[in-house]
């Protein structure tokens, strides 16, 4: 299977073959966006034999009007049954996402110390309009903001993410972003850190953040001088792949 051969909104549950089977790997795309922008990634992983779970978050691939009812413990919750998927087939489970699939998982991270290891790609902690997403959010006004799909250094991507975003739902975002925030110190597994140099959607401060707070002492930064905020989709999207296989593979325990 080839990752354009599925549907861009479509989640992925899928055990693995082979000895990798046991290891399973929970993947997440962003605010906005929908599991086609990590799509490639999982597929990656399921063909190392590993078993994937890679979710759709509540009011993503759908409409922005969908989206606007969306709470971000919905978000949390999606990766909370992925994770209860994975833990119910596998030794041991894996976090990784892209945006504020990233953010998810580093709140998985907080709450289940039992996790293996964590990879972000661009993940957010903060972002610079909080307050604004907070005061305007809360009231959904203006009902809109300008979406922030396709962020690529490589031309003719399309991570088929929402072209205007609802407002009540980036207060949901920044909600999560606090919470995520106060509980980086509790992160304590291994942790792969992707950033690339130019993000026009999160900050790359972002992850010198998440590097300098989080508990773990295993912890690296990967840069990515090639690609901007969907770096999964990118120029560096292959060194995105071997990193995270190679992480997984150094991090997993033998059976």
């Amino acid at each position: 299977m080839e990752w354009n051969e599925v549907g861009w909104n479509e989640p992925l549950f899928e055990v693995g073959a082979g000895e990798n089977s046991r290891v399973g790997v929970l993947v997440s795309h962003g605010f906005g966006g929908s599991p086609r922008s990590v799509q490639e990634l999982a597929l990656r992983l399921l063909k190392a034999g590993c078993t994937v779970a890679l979710p759709l978050l509540s009011g993503h691939g759908r409409t922005p009007e969908v989206m606007e009812g969306s709470q971000w413990t919905e978000w949390t919750t999606d990766v909370e049954k992925a994770f209860v998927w994975l833990s119910g087939r596998t030794d041991q489970v894996f976090v990784a996402g892209l945006s504020m699939g990233g953010t998810l998982a580093l709140w998985l991270a907080a709450h289940h110390p039992e996790i293996a290891g964590l990879i972000t790609v661009n993940a957010a902690v903060r972002h610079p309009q909080e307050l604004l997403m907070r005061t305007f959010g809360r009231l959904g006004l203006p009902r809109w903001a300008k979406g922030i799909a396709n962020d690529t250094k490589l031309e003719g991507v399309d991570e088929k993410a929402y072209p205007r975003l609802p407002m009540r739902a980036t207060w949901q975002f920044a909600q999560l972003l606090a919470r995520v925030r106060r509980d980086l110190p509790l992160v304590r597994c291994p942790v792969l850190i992707f950033s690339s140099d130019v993000d026009h959607v999160v900050r790359p401060e972002n992850q010198r953040e998440i590097y300098m707070k989080i508990g773990s002492t295993d912890k690296q930064i990967v840069p990515l001088h090639d690609s901007y905020h969907v770096a999964t989709m990118d120029n560096d999207k292959e060194l995105v792949f071997t990193k995270t296989l190679e992480f997984i593979a150094e991090h997993t325990l033998p059976t």
